[in-house]
């Protein structure tokens, strides 16, 4: 049974793969801009939850690679290849009361301006246009994150977003 990860910690990237024979690891980043994720350390990695300090890390091609402290040869990154990279929710800078962290949308309760429930935000995603949310409820309803004209009110403390959105839709 995987050990209970804490809700202040958040996913914020994957170790993805090797590079070199010197420790060095790819990075799947999920933030944004994704060089944003070198900016945060510790890095917390595995089932123990083990602090890892970041010594460098850079832009490489199409992606990024970062050498950890203690991690100074291809066998010890191998182990750490396919983790996900956490940090503490304490770590990301302050947003303006305006901007939301996806990790903070995740789990919110969708209802629409009438009262309709529509279900739970089950993750977040980009396209060029804009962020969506993917609603779980009597079916799964792809909702784009457009303040204003869809989105009309989030409550964190109350765990709920109300969206201008037909039901039917």
């Amino acid at each position: 049974m995987e050990k209970q990860v804490p809700l202040e910690m958040l996913v914020v990237g994957r170790i993805a793969g090797l590079c070199g024979v010197r420790g060095w690891v790819k990075v799947f980043s999920e933030t944004e801009p994704r060089t944003n994720i070198l900016t945060y350390g510790p890095w917390y990695l595995g089932e123990g939850l083990r602090p890892w300090r970041l010594v460098a890390g850079r832009s490489y091609g199409k992606g990024l690679v970062a050498q950890l402290e203690g991690c100074e040869d291809r066998d010890r990154a191998a182990a750490l290849v396919g983790l996900a990279i956490r940090i503490h929710r304490s770590q990301l800078p302050q947003l303006p009361t305006d901007e939301f962290y996806w990790a903070d949308l995740v789990g919110l309760s969708i209802e629409t301006l009438g009262g309709v429930p529509l279900g739970r935000v089950e993750r977040v995603f980009a396209t060029a246009a804009n962020d969506v949310l993917v609603v779980a409820g009597d079916r799964e309803r792809l909702l784009p994150f457009v303040w204003e004209r869809v989105v009309k009110d989030i409550d964190l403390g109350q765990g709920r977003m109300r969206v201008a959105w037909d039901p039917e839709f």
